[in-house]
């Protein structure tokens, strides 16, 4: 039989990826470059989906005229961080995920029109499997040594009508990213204990 060691993270990535991580609400003017942006996705997309599903969608806005239609869809306490990031995401569900699955899920083609025959089955899938891409989204802008500003505070319709008009696609959330600014966090806020979460069986 064959055994596989999986690798333990340093302390140092731990605290990359969780321990020091935070969201950062001011960011610094050095540049995200496209490659930087495109590796986030390249590190993302390994992680697992039920069914291999992968529903998330994601578009990358610069700074110009298209900043300028996000911002406005934006809550007001969040339009001058995501104004001032060097980058930001607006990720996305694909409410017609399984069209992909004869590519992503080939040895059960057929799943596809499963999901195409039952309406809430597919919009089930597509919520669930979409949050959960969205929070590897926000570790892999950690993992390569950026800060995400990840918000909920935004007028989902308005950036839906904005950005995806054929109705696809529908917003779930907004992540600035980009450098540390200025005072870029907040204080932290307490997290709930192991004997408040965790139970045994």
């Amino acid at each position: 039989m064959t055994t596989h060691r999986l690798d333990r993270l340093d302390e140092s990535a731990r605290r990359t990826l969780f321990t020091g991580a935070r969201t950062a609400n001011t960011f610094a003017e050095t540049p995200v470059t496209d490659a930087e942006l495109t590796e986030i996705w390249e590190l993302a997309r390994w992680a697992p989906t039920s069914a291999n599903s992968q529903p998330l969608r994601v578009l990358y806005v610069r700074p110009g005229e298209g900043r300028d239609r996000l911002v406005k869809h934006m809550n007001e306490g969040n339009r001058a961080k995501t104004a001032s990031a060097p980058a930001v995401a607006v990720l996305a569900l694909d409410t017609r995920f399984h069209e992909h699955i004869p590519a992503v899920l080939p040895y059960k083609p057929e799943l596809k029109d499963v999901f195409a025959g039952n309406d809430a089955l597919r919009a089930e899938t597509a919520a669930f499997n979409a949050t959960l891409q969205a929070g590897y989204f926000i570790l892999a802008v950690r993992a390569l040594g950026l800060a995400a500003g990840p918000m909920g505070g935004f007028d989902a319709g308005g950036i839906d009508a904005e950005f995806f008009p054929d109705g696809r696609f529908r917003s779930i959330l907004v992540v600035n990213i980009g450098h540390p600014g200025k005072d870029p966090w907040f204080a932290r806020l307490p997290r709930l204990h192991h004997d408040d979460v965790v139970q045994w069986a």
